[in-house]
């Protein structure tokens, strides 16, 4: 294994021809839809699981939802959440697809599930009948909210986990419109999914050391709520509180990209050091002086009147010349980049972030590889997102679909 000359850890080519993905021989029953559950799974099948999807007649609805989509139920949405599984199509309430189910629960080492936990149980596939299944297995139970309290029973998607978390809340504080709004993303979900991940793969390391499985509760306001509480709890951290919550420095209303003569550019003076740096670089030394703003504790004080001098200096310069400036006195910043124009990003570009992949009936499909990088595994060869029930023959013919157990 060589080092290349900013530090990292190369693999030889004999090497990389024997590594192998890191779950590889890992077998996950995936029975679940949408965004949260899904990208768990996705999240472990990036390292080689092999991950079976379970699908009802219609199949996933987020097959559907997420537009456009070339050919109906391949929508964008569920192509990037489910590359690289293999799809099963059954009924469950039909008692021979139910069969089937139990049957490739008994070969399998990790079941992830988002139904409701009544479903589960009128199915039979509750933890204590999955386990008398496959005794090692880890169950990981994806739900809307703790299961020991009142709003246990009720449904979740990501608008509402971003309401019931107060993230709703934040960007009202930030721009003075009153209305209460969602983040653009599916991020309640996303993350909720990761924290999934990490907990499997948690009960994968403890099935090999001691042998036994276990069953894991990922609740989706919890995993959410401690995402955006770490630093907005704030003043709550303490009791009684010292003040609200809410990070100042998040909810700052200056806290904004700058507009420059072309667009809109980040700069982050953040270090204590910064503000006098920054000033200084893009021509104006004296603004501090005059003020008497002679230490950090002044620079965090004042910080709404430093963004708004900021925001008057940058807009004399283009987003070239700021960028020039900052990088060549490492000063935090990247010029705000439409996202229709995220593919053409020279740094994407040189890390192949973005990568293609054929598909059988949509032709060439792009997909973003797993975004983190190991020195002694590998990620699976591209693969694509698989139509309802492809591998129907291949999982459930005769004798088919069966995995050595440990």
């Amino acid at each position: 294994m060589g080092e290349n000359s900013e530090g990292e850890y190369l693999m030889s080519e004999a090497q990389a021809g024997s590594a192998k993905p890191m779950l590889e021989g890992v077998r996950i029953i995936d029975l679940t839809t949408v965004v949260f559950g899904p990208y768990c799974t996705q999240t472990l099948a990036d390292l080689g699981a092999e991950v079976i999807k379970i699908e009802g007649e219609g199949g996933d609805m987020f097959r559907w939802s997420a537009r456009p989509a070339k050919t109906p139920g391949l929508s964008p949405g569920f192509i990037n959440y489910n590359s690289g599984k293999k799809s099963v199509k059954l009924n469950l309430k039909s008692a021979d697809d139910l069969a089937q189910m139990k049957e490739l629960l008994s070969t399998a080492d990790v079941f992830i599930t988002n139904v409701r936990g009544k479903g589960l149980d009128r199915l039979g596939l509750g933890y204590d009948a999955v386990k008398a299944l496959s005794p090692a297995i880890v169950y990981a139970h994806c739900v809307g909210f703790g299961q020991d309290g009142p709003y246990a029973d009720l449904q979740a998607y990501d608008d509402v986990i971003q309401a019931a978390s107060g993230t709703a809340s934040l960007l009202p504080r930030v721009d003075g419109n009153p209305a209460a709004r969602y983040f653009p993303s599916l991020i309640a979900d996303k993350v909720a999914g990761l924290h999934g991940a990490y907990a499997v793969l948690a009960g994968i390391v403890h099935q090999l050391r001691t042998g036994e499985g276990q069953f894991i509760e990922v609740p989706m306001l919890e995993a959410f709520t401690s995402f955006m509480m770490s630093e907005h709890l704030a003043g709550l951290t303490f009791d009684p509180p010292v003040g609200s919550a809410g990070y100042d420095r998040q909810i700052d209303p200056d806290r904004q990209p700058f507009p420059s003569k072309d667009g809109y550019i980040s700069i982050v003076p953040y270090a204590p050091d910064s503000w006098p740096q920054v000033l200084s670089v893009l021509g104006d030394e004296t603004f501090l002086k005059e003020r008497g703003w002679n230490t950090p504790k002044d620079c965090w004080a004042n910080s709404a009147v430093l963004y708004g001098r900021l925001a008057e200096i940058t807009q004399t310069f283009t987003n070239a010349e700021l960028l020039e400036r900052c990088q060549a006195n490492n000063i935090p910043a990247q010029a705000v980049r439409d996202i229709d124009d995220i593919l053409d990003d020279p740094h994407f570009q040189a890390t192949d972030f973005f990568e293609s992949v054929e598909h059988p009936t949509e032709g060439t499909i792009r997909k973003m590889r797993p975004p983190v990088k190991f020195s002694a595994q590998f990620s699976p060869a591209p693969t694509r997102a698989p139509h309802i029930g492809e591998h129907n023959d291949e999982l459930l013919g005769p004798k088919k679909g069966k995995l050595t157990k440990r």
